[in-house]
């Protein structure tokens, strides 16, 4: 995960909770979660969803899946084709159809339109958290009323009865949902069933009973109740005894290293993959724990065991170029740079990297490329503030200052920087020749710009 990359980025993630499958361990309010982005993360989720999403009747593309950086082991649909997954739920599983299973979960929340609407009790439900009615249901069904009030105030109880009640309905339709698409996908359900356990055994922990004590919260879909219908639909199914495809777990198991290599302590990184460990994804794991503490030499130690391995392991030779460029060697950073990127066919994260590289040269012989790879990149993946800020370093240092100003616009409303996005889209437009494919450019965003401004205001 190239950490230039995987940062926060301002993004807002809709408030809406259709489709949350698990606990809230960490609760963080979804305005300020953060979306990690890295290349080989972005195309294991898509391999791996592939076979779903098509089963399920889309294009293999028409569905996103975006990580958060969140460690509650959780995911959640919020409108529109994209499925949230936190990173604690990857740190959570422990292979590729745990992930799966998940996901075509979340895949049965979008095709039976499971979006909460504030009448039917998710608005007035934003900020209650699963744990905490855990937590107020085990005090309750002790016999501590004044401890679960304590901890679900009146007016919220009111409002979450309203929400499980209504959210009852839909995890069951997108268990049964999931079902279909796993049996058609030909993938095993034993992924689904022991992600299920997992959660069973937290809702143990947590020590929540459903009794006669506790019965306000029996609208609440229990996963004991969805494991035992669960279990009894997959085992039923050819596919049940289908091993995890070995090529997909070996994809699983460095992304996970990686994400516990970026996100953890590097002390916490080197207990958990100790240098007596050399696959591939301890390795990753303990680059990034060695470039996270300046150490970069062990960091591109790590990288060159992976190159040897492999000589063409694409996310090996971009994390080795993230850390030369990171290190302050940006000319030494861009051959294993521009060897990632032909290898990935111009994968924009991993372009976006090299032409942050050829910028940082400051060889202005470079620049030309970098403007080459820079226009790939945000071609391709429009949703890229980054690329965009490089770009606009770019046509800033040719001297085109009305480009610099649009690629600022986009990144400023990638980033939610709205009033800054708007600015940067005006002042372009008037500078742009009228009726060009920038100048309109410019006017979508300023127009974009004032209508959530404005949707902002308007909902305070």
């Amino acid at each position: 995960m190239t950490r230039s990359l995987l940062r926060r980025t301002g993004q807002a993630i809709a408030a809406g909770i259709a489709g949350s499958i698990a606990l809230f361990l960490a609760p963080t309010p979804a305005a300020a979660q953060s979306v990690l982005r890295d290349a080989e993360t972005e195309a294991f989720f898509q391999d791996m969803a592939a076979p779903i999403v098509a089963a399920a009747g889309f294009n293999p593309r028409a569905i996103d899946l975006v990580l958060l950086n969140d460690p509650s082991i959780n995911a959640f649909v919020a409108g529109g084709q994209a499925v949230y997954i936190h990173s604690g739920l990857i740190s959570a599983a422990d292979n590729a159809q745990e992930v799966q299973g998940v996901f075509a979960h979340e895949l049965g929340h979008i095709t039976g339109g499971h979006v909460i609407r504030g009448d039917e009790g998710g608005k007035p439900a934003t900020g209650i958290t699963i744990l905490s009615l855990l937590l107020g249901a085990a005090a309750a069904a002790a016999g501590s009323g004044d401890a679960g009030i304590g901890i679900l105030m009146a007016g919220q109880q009111a409002a979450l009865g309203k929400y499980l009640a209504f959210s009852r309905a839909q995890e069951s339709s997108a268990d049964a949902a999931s079902v279909g698409f796993l049996s058609k996908a030909g993938i095993s359900g034993k992924g689904s069933v022991d992600f299920f356990k997992k959660l069973q055994n937290l809702e143990f922990r947590y020590g929540f009973k459903r009794d006669a004590d506790a019965e306000f919260y029996s609208t609440h879909p229990l996963t004991a109740d969805r494991l035992t219908t669960l279990q009894d639909a997959f085992t039923q199914d050819p596919a049940w005894n289908k091993p995890v495809d070995p090529a997909l777990q070996t994809r699983f198991l460095r992304v996970k290293a990686k994400l516990v290599g970026y996100l953890a302590e590097p002390s916490a990184t080197l207990a958990a993959y100790p240098e007596w460990m050399q696959d591939a994804p301890a390795h990753l794991a303990r680059a990034y724990a060695f470039h996270k503490e300046a150490l970069m030499d062990k960091a591109l130690a790590e990288t060159d065991a992976l190159l040897k391995m492999d000589p063409n392991d694409p996310y090996a030779l971009e994390l080795k170029g993230q850390v030369l460029l990171e290190s302050g060697k940006p000319a030494e950073a861009l051959a294993p740079l521009r060897r990632a990127t032909e290898l990935t066919r111009n994968t924009p994260l991993i372009a976006t990297t090299l032409g942050h590289a050829l910028l940082a040269t400051e060889d202005k012989a470079n620049f030309p490329e970098a403007e080459r790879v820079l226009k790939t990149a945000v071609a391709r993946d429009r949703d890229n503030p980054f690329a965009w800020y490089q770009l606009g370093v770019v046509y800033e240092a040719q001297g085109d200052i009305p480009r610099a100003r649009l690629a600022s616009a986009e990144q400023q409303l990638g980033e939610l920087q709205l009033p800054e996005a708007l600015r940067s889209a005006e002042a372009a437009e008037a500078a742009l020749p009228k009726g060009s494919a920038d100048w309109l450019r410019a006017q979508d965003i300023a127009m974009s710009a004032r209508a959530m401004i404005e949707r902002m205001r308007k909902s305070r």
